[in-house]
């Protein structure tokens, strides 16, 4: 990190970190690069994945970065509250609104820590809960002029025809998502933007077609493919009502049927994901396509 650092000098780079030792292992690298910039930590907090449990352990941290003679410096907190969910909603409400609750008091010590005039930044994910990250912290950021709320919602720009389609239903049952003022739809003004397209490579049973695509091309791990369009000879066709897919392969489908479903070997079939996460990883470029469904842009991918 502290190379790639001094390579991108006009990079604004953040860290997180959720323990000291973390925080001793960035320091000792700036330490040893004193021509770099000091480096901005956020001090992180969590539930159920990474981040710091407790606020002792957090207040420590922040101790932590204050004692490098100014190597790192605090620059906010930080959290992911997507990892909070339980399978049950009313222990998921306490555990989210708990966090989130702590996650701004942190935000108070630290700025009187740090003073009034130091930037700070309240970061979480947003996930599918970001109208109960926009309620519990709007409100504590607004009141600060010198901070910022950031929302970190990659997924959210592609959304889903699955976990994140579920979701934002849940959003509308809170009554959590508002435009100038006014109670929207979330489930409704947010489309999916992804999509897979396979060919049927056959059809061997009436109650079964199998396609060209599997677990190296899609996303599985919360929810098989959705069919939404049968494509034939550059016509469009609606997918049978019916239609699931059932199992997938390496490379192969498992598409269920009715017998007299129109269906056939050569067809395209276009399917909706669930999760992009897990979906656009499997790919080095994806392809935008125009209205009339025409390839207009390719999008190089990266991950680190």
């Amino acid at each position: 990190l502290a190379a790639l650092a001094g390579a991108w000098p006009q990079a604004e780079l953040y860290v997180f970190a959720d323990s000291v030792d973390a925080v001793e292992a960035l320091a000792q690298a700036w330490r040893a690069n004193a021509a770099l910039a000091p480096l901005r930590v956020l001090v992180e907090l969590g539930v159920a994945r990474a981040g710091a449990r407790t606020t002792a352990v957090a207040e420590a941290i922040a101790d932590a970065i204050a004692a490098t003679g100014g190597r790192l410096l605090i620059a906010g907190v930080a959290t992911y509250e997507g990892a909070a969910a339980q399978p049950d909603p009313v222990r998921t409400e306490e555990v989210v609104s708990a966090l989130l609750a702590n996650v701004g008091d942190m935000f108070l010590r630290l700025r009187a820590r740090v003073g009034g005039e130091a930037p700070l930044i309240v970061t979480a994910g947003g996930s599918v809960f970001f109208d109960k990250v926009i309620a519990a912290l709007s409100p504590v950021v607004a009141k600060d002029s010198n901070a910022r709320l950031v929302l970190r919602s990659g997924a959210i720009f592609f959304h889903d025809h699955g976990v994140y389609d579920r979701s934002l239903g849940a959003v509308d049952a809170r009554n959590g998502f508002t435009v100038n003022g006014a109670s929207v739809s979330a489930r409704r003004l947010f489309r999916p933007a992804l999509r897979i397209w396979a060919e049927v490579l056959s059809r061997p049973e009436p109650s079964l077609a199998i396609c060209g695509m599997g677990m190296r091309d899609v996303s599985f791990d919360q929810g098989f493919p959705k069919p939404l369009m049968v494509h034939r000879a550059g016509h469009a066709l609606a997918a049978p009502p019916k239609a699931e897919v059932i199992k997938l392969n390496d490379q192969h489908a498992f598409l269920s049927l009715q017998p007299g479903d129109d269906i056939a070997v050569g067809d395209v079939v276009e399917f909706g994901i669930s999760h992009p996460c897990t979906c656009l990883d499997r790919y080095r470029v994806i392809f935008g396509v125009d209205g009339n469904g025409h390839v207009a842009h390719a999008f190089p991918t990266y991950f680190g």
